[in-house]
């Protein structure tokens, strides 16, 4: 959450007044100083002398990252340090591409966060008898509790529009769709060594590391956005063009693929993101620039394995979709601004059973949380992240009591993140139970909120 406050302040005492008037002068300034109050995007415009100041009670963690080149797209390399992890501090790791202004200067990056720990949000004290030995304490603290980053890059062709970890921890491979239209395969054994390693790489130049893709398709003939490894099939993939095709991989041998020669091609536009189902091996959703959502099986012939649609699933693009491992719910986002979620048991009635209209911009990214069922976060090109609970209903009782803006947001909105420019896509972490990870042409944030 982000509060606005002044930046226009008076001038500090000098030395030589007494702590007396010091004291009385703090006082005044307090009293002058202008409220702080919730900034909601849309209601309020920023004045000259306001900025905008985190909250940092609303977050139990809460870290930021500057990347060499701004990333589109990541994912999150699982570990083996255990699932539903709690305990501060947090490692974790994950892999990005990024989008340099030259197309030779780019890289699928592996980061690797440690020392991640939580916000020490203290309440002011009173007295300050003790201030200058707790500042001591509080730099000692701090000079421990500061992250560290590992990063090892490896060269990339071509900006990467969209990359994606295979699930196998055993064998981390990442797809990626270059901006020169080719599908790659890598396998970041080499990179995650190097970050695992117990030296402190702060040099990314000197890990820096050029190596061939395991493989590479480039028949698409036109670049794309969309891919998806299968959670069930493994060694499954799908790939998605800018010009309507969806293409199925499988896996032949230890570091070949055989794509299907004819693809998927019921769309009428750019196949824009793709979801494999969470529990069956031949179902996968799809959408696109047409403005529909299809499922479809991989079972049939692709001229008839279309199973269902909803031709016209938003008003606009539909950018993004994400498949609730434990119920049977599609979370959509499109060019629109809205936010639908889909039973696919009332799928062929052309109906969301919830639609929300709260960002500003198009939806960038949507992802349902890997555990709670009636969550789910999404991203917007309005600068927002949005967290959300489908289970949470309307209090009316509240709402008499309640006059603020914030009254008139829907109930299910748990939480607002900001801070960062035109985020691309946020994931939650698999196996740190409430941290979310987005990236922006800013850099990256990693956090965890109160809300969840």
């Amino acid at each position: 959450m982000e509060e606005i406050n002044s930046e226009e302040e008076n001038e500090e005492d000098s030395e030589e007044d007494s702590d007396e008037d010091s004291d009385e002068d703090s006082e005044e300034e307090k009293k002058n100083k202008p409220p702080k109050k919730v900034f909601l995007p849309g209601n309020y415009k920023l004045k000259q002398n306001e900025e905008l100041e985190c909250d940092e009670n609303a977050y139990v963690m809460y870290h930021q990252i500057s990347t060499v080149a701004p990333c589109l797209s990541f994912d999150v390399v699982r570990d083996n340090l255990g699932d539903t992890r709690t305990e501060f501090p947090h490692c974790m790791c994950f892999v990005a591409g990024t989008q340099a202004e030259h197309s030779r200067m780019n890289y699928i990056m592996v980061m690797q966060m440690q020392n991640l720990h939580k916000l020490n949000n203290k309440p002011a004290k009173e007295s300050d008898e003790s201030e200058s030995e707790e500042s001591d304490e509080d730099e000692e603290r701090e000079k421990k509790e500061l992250p560290i980053l590992k990063t090892s890059l490896l060269t990339h062709d071509g900006c990467v529009n969209r990359i994606r970890m295979a699930g196998d921890m055993q064998r981390p491979l990442a797809a990626s769709w270059s901006e020169l239209g080719m599908v790659n395969i890598c396998d970041l054994n080499e990179l995650l060594e190097v970050v695992r390693s117990s030296e402190n790489h702060e040099n990314d130049s000197e890990n820096i590391i050029e190596a061939k893709p395991l493989f590479i398709f480039d028949n698409h003939g036109v670049e794309g956005f969309a891919l998806d490894w299968s959670p069930v099939e493994e060694g499954y993939l799908l790939s998605g063009d800018c010009n309507k095709n969806i293409r199925l991989w499988k896996p032949k041998g230890f570091s070949s693929w055989k794509v299907e020669e004819r693809p998927f091609a019921a769309h009428k536009a750019s196949v824009e993101d793709l979801q494999w189902s969470p529990n069956e091996r031949s179902v996968f959703a799809s959408c696109s620039v047409d403005r529909s959502i299809r499922i479809w099986d991989i079972r049939v012939e692709p001229s008839k394995a279309c199973m269902l649609s909803v031709e016209n699933a938003h008003s606009k693009d539909v950018n993004v979709i994400s498949w609730n491992r434990n119920e049977p719910f599609i979370v959509s986002g499109g060019d629109d601004g809205i936010i639908k979620v889909w039973d696919l048991r009332e799928f062929k009635h052309d109906r969301a059973v919830a639609s929300f209209k709260h960002h500003l911009a198009p939806i960038t990214s949507v992802e349902w949380h890997p555990t709670e069922q009636s969550v789910f976060a999404a991203s917007g090109s309005d600068d927002q992240l949005s967290i959300w609970d489908l289970s949470v209903e309307r209090d009316a009782e509240a709402e008499e009591v309640e006059s603020d803006e914030t009254s008139k947001l829907p109930p299910q909105l748990l939480f607002i993140h900001q801070g960062q420019r035109d985020i691309k896509e946020l994931h939650w972490h698999p196996q740190i139970p409430g941290v979310i990870i987005s990236t922006a042409c800013s850099g990256f944030n990693v956090f965890k909120t109160i809300s969840v």
